[in-house]
């Protein structure tokens, strides 16, 4: 269970929070997509991916070669209100103002 000592330690990175930003109200979204809005190396992408997956804040869906990342739906109630009040200051903050628009086929 997430507590929110683990939330606030897993998006204490810029790199995760960034990720957060940008899955937040997204849907599902290609690790492929990620990396290009982020302009960062794939392994760098996936290996925070994965710590946040970890954390539980984000599930995962195979799709052939291409891992498909989204918001864990089963989050506490309290950690998607803390998600939905973060997000936009965060977006701000971190200059995210590119949406995440398809690369691969889905």
């Amino acid at each position: 269970m997430l507590t929110p000592t683990q939330l606030c330690k897993c998006l204490g990175d810029d790199t995760r929070l960034s990720l957060i930003c940008l899955l937040h109200g997204q849907g599902e979204v290609c690790v492929c997509d990620l990396v290009e809005v982020m302009q960062a190396p794939q392994s760098t992408v996936s290996r925070h991916l994965a710590q946040l997956r970890q954390c539980q804040l984000v599930i995962a869906r195979r799709q052939g070669t291409w891992m498909h990342y989204r918001i864990n739906p089963e989050l506490p109630d309290w950690a998607k209100k803390s998600l939905k009040q973060l997000v936009p200051a965060a977006r701000e903050a971190l200059a995210l103002n590119q949406s995440v628009a398809s690369c691969c086929e889905t």
